[in-house]
C-alpha cells in the first residue's frame, strides 16, 4: 500500500464515530479475544443493509454484536438477523449489544452451534443477506451454504477477504490465504453471481446472486 493510500485508508476508517453502544461491544469484543469489524466495515455493513431492503439476514459469526448491531441500524424495523456462533460467550455479548441499541427481542434469533451443521438447517433461498466473518478454513463451506440461501438478488458479505494483503500477494502460501483465493476465485466464476472486492477493514468481498 502507497503512502497516499495508507493515508485514504486510515481517514476512510477513522470517518465514521461510534457511538457507546458500538464501543462497549468493541471493549467486550477485546475481552474476549474476538476480533470486531474494522469501524469502516461497521460503516459499510449499515449502508449496504440499507441499500439494500433486506428483511431476513444471516451472520456467521457474532463476534460480541459489533457487525450485528451496524447490520441492523440499517435494516427496516421489520427485518430479522439470525446470528450463529459456537461460542454461547460471544452470543450473550451479541444480545447484550443488541439490547443496549435498543433493538426488539424478536428482530434476532442467536443460535449456538457449528455454522457448518447450522447452515444446512436453513431454508433454500429465503434470505436477503448473508454476512460471513468466522473460521476462514471453513469459508469455503459457508460460502457454498451462503449462496444457497440467498434469495435471487440477496447479497453475500465476505469479510477479510484480503487477509491482511496477504492475498493480493501470490507469493504467501499460508493455508488460510490459499482458502481465501480458492474462495474469491469460486464466487468470480460463479454463473450465478456478480462480485467485486473492496479494501475497507482487511478487505470484503460482496457477490450478489442474480440468478
Amino acid at each position: 500500500m502507497s503512502a497516499d493510500k495508507s493515508t485514504s485508508w486510515s481517514y476512510t476508517e477513522s470517518l465514521h464515530a461510534e457511538d457507546d453502544v458500538l464501543l462497549r461491544a468493541r471493549e467486550r469484543s477485546h475481552e474476549l479475544g474476538v476480533k470486531p469489524v474494522s469501524t469502516g466495515v461497521a460503516a459499510t455493513l449499515t449502508v449496504l443493509a440499507a441499500g439494500s431492503k433486506a428483511q431476513t439476514v444471516v451472520e456467521v459469526g457474532a463476534g460480541a454484536g459489533v457487525s450485528g448491531v451496524s447490520l441492523l441500524r440499517g435494516l427496516s424495523t421489520q427485518a430479522v438477523l439470525t446470528t450463529i456462533d459456537v461460542d454461547v460467550d460471544h452470543l450473550r455479548a451479541a444480545r447484550e449489544a443488541f439490547s443496549e441499541a435498543g433493538i426488539a427481542s424478536n428482530r434476532t434469533r442467536t443460535i449456538s452451534g457449528r455454522a457448518a451443521n447450522v447452515l444446512p438447517r436453513l431454508t433454500d433461498s429465503a434470505y436477503d443477506m448473508v454476512f460471513i466473518d468466522a473460521d476462514k478454513l471453513s469459508y469455503p463451506t459457508y460460502v457454498e451454504q451462503g449462496v444457497r440461501l440467498l434469495k435471487v438478488g440477496g447479497m453475500l458479505i465476505i469479510n477479510d477477504a484480503l487477509d491482511r494483503d496477504r492475498v493480493s500477494n501470490p507469493a504467501n502460501r499460508e493455508e488460510t490465504t490459499t482458502v481465501l483465493r480458492q474462495v474469491e476465485r469460486g464466487i468470480r466464476e460463479d454463473e450465478r453471481m456478480v462480485s467485486a472486492v473492496t479494501p475497507t477493514g482487511d478487505g470484503l468481498l460482496l457477490a450478489v446472486k442474480h440468478s
